[in-house]
């Protein structure tokens, strides 16, 4: 990746992702938009790796440029690990973040052990079918109720564990991408495209 900046397509559609991941990569990606005509891609991998390869490939087929894309869960420790790579429906295949906020708060009343952690995959496909993969996680807890009003997803009940007792909702947007999970798969993945 050294000289001339890496153009890559972006395969999320989601703005709240694209703008996080523009502010983790920085001025050494240029980061494409996904192309509207592209249908969505049908998540159905049993692992948030095989998800993040299911898009980056369908963009890559659509494009024939690299492209870039994540799968993240949110996995709970009390819950053996759910909802994780079901994150994004846990409350059903049209719940909103508010849904899928309510439902883990519901599941996890009264429950003592609140440990949990975010784990995200992200993953640069070229059109030769190499790739690049890296992994981030942040670990910390779940709220009793949602907190704060930035962020999006389970950002108002997640508080990491190196967050000062905020959630990442209560946390300005650099301070949450110096701990996240999405922050650490992504700047590690920018080091893996770097020495590669």
């Amino acid at each position: 990746m050294s000289g001339a900046r890496l153009r890559l397509v972006c395969a999320t559609a989601n703005p709240d992702k694209v703008r996080e991941i523009e502010a983790i990569l920085g001025e050494g990606v240029e980061l494409l938009t996904r192309p509207a005509d592209v249908p969505d891609v049908v998540e159905d991998a049993p692992t948030l790796e095989g998800n993040a390869r299911l898009k980056a490939e369908a963009i890559c087929a659509a494009t024939g440029l690299p492209a870039v894309a994540d799968d993240t869960g949110l996995e709970v420790d009390a819950l053996d690990g759910a909802p994780g790579v079901y994150s994004a429906r846990y409350a059903g295949d049209d719940a909103t973040y508010l849904d899928n906020q309510l439902k883990l708060v519901e599941e996890m009343r009264g429950v003592i052990g609140r440990r949990a952690a975010f784990r995200t995959v992200a993953l640069v496909r070229w059109p030769d079918g190499t790739e690049v993969v890296a992994e981030g996680v942040c670990p910390g807890v779940i709220t009793e109720a949602p907190r704060g009003e930035g962020g999006f997803g389970y950002d108002p009940v997640f508080e990491p564990l190196e967050g000062d007792g905020q959630t990442f909702s209560e946390m300005s947007a650099d301070a949450k991408n110096a701990v996240s999970h999405r922050g650490r798969a992504f700047r590690a993945l920018v080091e893996a495209l770097q020495s590669g």
